[in-house]
């Protein structure tokens, strides 16, 4: 494929083709994490596919920036979790930089969510629990670990992939030493909701000190 057939499809591309919901940001909840559960819901009750996958963002030791897609595994008082091999790059980067960034979007619904915070690494109990209230498939994924390392041949993958997968299922209460659970406290929140005209409606929420302690200030932001 030449550059100028790869620009024709590139500009052919369609942009929310769906009709978008409306977003009122003066009637929102005082704190983010409200209105993150009913924008996860609705974007899955909107159909769309894997809602519960996000964009963490992390910085290497020479402070450039790495990103992934990643499966959220809860959001509640003590953050957005996640979970993964402490010694993966990203375990490594959180472990020396842990302040980090989530990104959200859900185009069947023009949404999109930006979170960012400081990240913080769970117990080993709650790490065994993440795995065990999943699938066989993901105790074994966990079981090969050596996340991020160089990988000689996928006939290599292969055989560990079935060791592991031998392991999950004849022993399924192990666990994998590095899995990590992690959970990012946001300092700020912003929500964004496309416009078919382009008036994008954006809301952040940034925690700050007030006469009371700390809390959230809202405050609109130009698309």
């Amino acid at each position: 494929m030449d550059q100028a057939r790869f620009d024709e499809i590139l500009r052919a591309q369609p942009v929310w083709d769906t009709e978008l919901p409306s977003f009122d940001p003066d009637r929102v909840p005082s704190a983010p994490l409200p209105l993150f559960h009913d924008w996860f819901a609705a974007a899955a009750e909107a159909g769309q596919a894997e809602p519960h996958t996000m964009t963490l963002a992390t910085v290497d030791a020479e402070g450039r920036p790495d990103a992934r897609v990643v499966i959220l595994h809860g959001a509640d008082e003590h953050g957005w979790h996640f979970a993964t091999h402490a010694t993966s790059a990203k375990g490594r980067q959180l472990a020396a930089a842990p302040d980090a960034a989530l990104c959200f979007y859900w185009p069947a619904q023009g949404r999109q969510i930006r979170v960012r915070g400081t990240v913080v690494s769970g117990t080993p109990e709650e790490a065994y629990e993440d795995l065990h209230v999943r699938s066989t498939g993901a105790l074994a994924a966990a079981l090969v670990g050596r996340q991020s390392e160089v990988l000689d041949s996928l006939p290599a993958l292969t055989r560990a992939s079935e060791a592991a997968w031998e392991r999950a299922q004849a022993e399924p209460e192990t666990s994998a030493e590095t899995w990590t659970v992690y959970a990012l406290t946001a300092t700020e929140a912003e929500f964004f909701q496309g416009d078919a005209r382009r008036r994008h409606v954006r809301l952040r929420y940034r925690h700050a000190a007030d006469g009371d302690g700390v809390g959230w200030v809202r405050e609109l932001l130009w698309p």
